[in-house]
């Protein structure tokens, strides 16, 4: 089964219709035939990024309905996810990758994730192929 990462730039587009990347994600959103994967890191960096926007109901409807999507899986948050995140993020002091970029970069390669559908570039320079870019 092919598994891809659902980074916080894949909810963002999918979410937002007027995101410069909403057609793309939703094209490969609709292509998709595996399974998703994320964090509650992401989940929390999505539902902060619409805070203080209109699409702050529909964006709490959608997150609170992800779970019992039948092809999605969400990696809870541990301590321990976090400290291993902490240890790539203090080891990369050469990049600027935040935190939540860190743990799904653990996360991918526990679970031998290879692609995302992101377009952010740190996906890249991790060695991981953004599908969006």
């Amino acid at each position: 089964m092919n598994i891809v990462f659902a980074d916080s730039f894949y909810f963002f587009a999918i979410l937002n219709s007027a995101d410069p990347a909403h057609h793309r994600a939703t094209e490969i959103s609709r292509a998709m035939r595996g399974h998703m994967l994320t964090t509650d890191w992401v989940l929390a960096e999505v539902a902060d990024g619409f805070c203080r926007s209109r699409h702050r109901k529909i964006v709490a409807e959608y997150l609170t309905h992800l779970p019992s999507h039948p092809s999605v899986t969400i990696v809870p948050a541990s301590r321990e996810l976090f400290w291993q995140g902490l240890q790539l993020f203090a080891y990369r002091a050469d990049k600027d990758w935040p935190l939540t970029d860190c743990i799904s970069f653990v996360v991918m390669a526990d679970e031998l994730i290879k692609e995302a559908p992101t377009a952010d570039r740190h996906f890249a320079q991790a060695g991981f192929k953004p599908i969006l870019a």
